[in-house]
């Protein structure tokens, strides 16, 4: 992992033991997010992960954790803010 459990627990403020393993769940699946949304693996960078990704993968981790049920129908679904600013200049733009 990119970040550490400690990391993204003091991101969100939880300070219980309670949901460790839920929260690794859910950081995987952040960092699997935005390695597909950059368009390449974390693994690649020869110069180590760049601040700004790790800071996506945190904010991404916290909105899967805070949002665990279903999303409301009828209401506009955006982003985590700020997500898509972070990553945007990291993409592959391969077309």
């Amino acid at each position: 992992m990119i970040v550490s459990l400690e990391e993204v627990k003091a991101h969100l403020n939880v300070t219980f033991g309670a949901d460790d393993d839920l929260i690794v769940a859910k950081i995987e699946a952040a960092e699997a997010h935005v390695e597909n949304a950059i368009g390449y693996k974390f693994s690649t960078l020869t110069e180590g992960v760049p601040p700004p990704l790790k800071e996506a993968v945190k904010l991404y981790t916290a909105h899967l954790y805070e949002n665990r049920e279903a999303t409301i129908v009828g209401v506009t679904a955006m982003p985590a803010p700020g997500f898509n600013d972070i990553i945007n200049s990291y993409r592959d733009w391969s077309f």
